[in-house]
């Protein structure tokens, strides 16, 4: 069992050296990882960026598709990736210029001068990759987690349901460092009793809400036509602990601190499940 694993590995090994995709993936990685440290660190004042803050928020953003798409691409078809990442894109930017012009189903938003160009004149340029980033790396983080049953029947429910859910963890750290950190925009109050640092529960609604109808458009781009050996792969689950260090640090800067605890515990949560499941 031993010399299969083995040979499994060295067969592994041999393809990624071979594979200038895969350089490329690793290569984007880490200049990914490289930026979001010293996103890190000038959002606690300890770097001063030769760049203004809102044009390395765009470098970061553009490193984190980028690298999302490639790794995605060494396991699917280069079309496929490209029709997911306009699907997820498309649809995504759309339900937030909705959401711009009727207030849903986010909630009532208005956007600070500090979110750049806007789409349409109404929601921030950036909001369709923000949907790439949080959705094809929530389900490379699913699909980690859900490795050892992958062949259950149930499993593309499982995967959908799991994908939805880590895409909420992401927006519950995403909104804090928007609001408090970047001053993006900020929420009019509504009727409803409770709030997440400003945020309305209707905008996690709307992100769950948002996220199942993106996943039933996106997902048969996202699901390989022909069976094939499949390797754990690491990108998204890398990527998405990278995205939520940085939200952890905007919340600890604000001082808000029972954001960056739930952050932090949601995240770590998260951690053993996929890499348990990555080694399946």
């Amino acid at each position: 069992m031993n010399g299969a694993t083995n040979a499994v590995g060295r067969t592994s090994s041999e393809a990624v050296s071979g594979n200038p995709l895969i350089a490329a993936q690793r290569g984007l990685l880490g200049v990914f990882l490289v930026s979001i440290g010293f996103l890190i660190a000038q959002t606690f004042g300890f770097l001063k960026l030769p760049v203004g803050q809102g044009i390395f928020d765009t470098i970061v953003i553009v490193l984190a598709v980028a690298s999302t798409l490639v790794s995605l691409a060494g396991q699917l078809p280069a079309q496929n990736v490209a029709l997911a990442a306009v699907i997820v894109g498309i649809l995504g930017g759309a339900v937030h210029v909705l959401g711009a012009f009727t207030g849903i189903p986010f909630g009532p938003i208005n956007y600070f001068p500090e979110c750049g160009l806007r789409l349409l004149g109404t929601a921030p340029w950036f909001m369709p990759l923000l949907w790439i980033i949080a959705i094809l790396n929530a389900r490379g983080v699913a699909r980690l987690i859900l490795r050892p049953w992958r062949k259950l029947r149930v499993y593309g429910y499982w995967l959908i349901g799991i994908t939805t859910l880590l895409v909420l963890v992401f927006v519950l750290g995403f909104e804090p460092f928007a609001t408090h950190a970047r001053h993006y925009w900020f929420w009019s109050a509504t009727k409803l009793p409770v709030d997440w640092y400003g945020t309305p529960l209707s905008d996690f609604l709307g992100w769950v809400v948002a996220t199942l109808l993106i996943l039933a458009f996106s997902t048969p781009a996202l699901m390989k036509k022909k069976p094939s050996r499949s390797y754990p792969e690491y990108h998204p689950l890398i990527a998405w602990t990278a995205i939520q260090l940085l939200f952890i640090g905007g919340a600890v800067s604000q001082h808000l601190t029972v954001a960056a605890i739930v952050i932090a515990i949601a995240s770590i949560a998260v951690l053993p499940l996929a890499i348990r499941g990555a080694n399946w």
